[in-house]
């Protein structure tokens, strides 16, 4: 077993209330991340009722790239950034983890979200808290199980978006088959 430190280099998001705004119309504006974009980012949706907070400044931010594999130390949620959240500003509550050579990074958003020992790991170190929020210190220590060949974990990452995405279109169509028959039920219901 290795720890996730060893692996993965770590880059913590930038502290919110230390970003000073700025009036100047030509400082760079940011969306701020949230945690409605790493879902989305998790199904390659789009979620249409989400309005990010943005801030104007001249400070120095962290922000994501495409492809990055983020870290929500409120949710204990990992993703990988899609191209339509590119830029985004992303705060404490998020770190973006660089994987070393050796692993995939789809296959580290699945082994975090889904592996039953580093979900156990994490919830041991919630118990007690009246804050749940991981922190930085337990994710750099995570023991992560070996991992299979690189050509396997590619496999395993690439099925594992796809499920999660296939999951999420269902999930929609059911949403709006309810609705039209909510519709029609109430049409129903008024009509004499």
């Amino acid at each position: 077993m290795r720890r996730l430190g060893e692996i993965v280099d770590f880059v913590s998001g930038s502290p919110q209330f230390r970003i000073t705004e700025s009036f100047d119309k030509q400082a760079p504006l940011y969306n701020f991340y949230s945690q409605i974009d790493l879902s989305d980012d998790l199904v390659g949706m789009v979620s249409l009722d989400n309005e990010n907070k943005q801030i104007r400044t001249s400070d120095k931010v962290n922000t994501l790239c495409a492809q990055d594999v983020v870290f929500s130390l409120t949710s204990g949620t990992a993703s990988m950034v899609r191209e339509v959240h590119k830029n985004y500003l992303y705060t404490q509550n998020y770190v973006k983890l660089d994987p070393r050579n050796n692993i995939d990074s789809k296959y580290l958003v699945y082994l975090l979200n889904e592996d039953k020992t580093i979900r156990k790991q994490l919830m041991r170190g919630l118990q007690g808290s009246q804050v749940m929020k991981y922190t930085l210190k337990q994710l750099k220590d995570l023991e992560i199980p070996k991992p299979p060949s690189f050509e396997k974990q590619k496999k395993i990452g690439d099925v594992y978006f796809k499920q999660l995405r296939l999951q999420a279109l269902r999930n929609r169509v059911a949403q709006s088959e309810t609705a039209i028959l909510f519709k029609r039920l109430e049409a129903v219901a008024t009509s004499e």
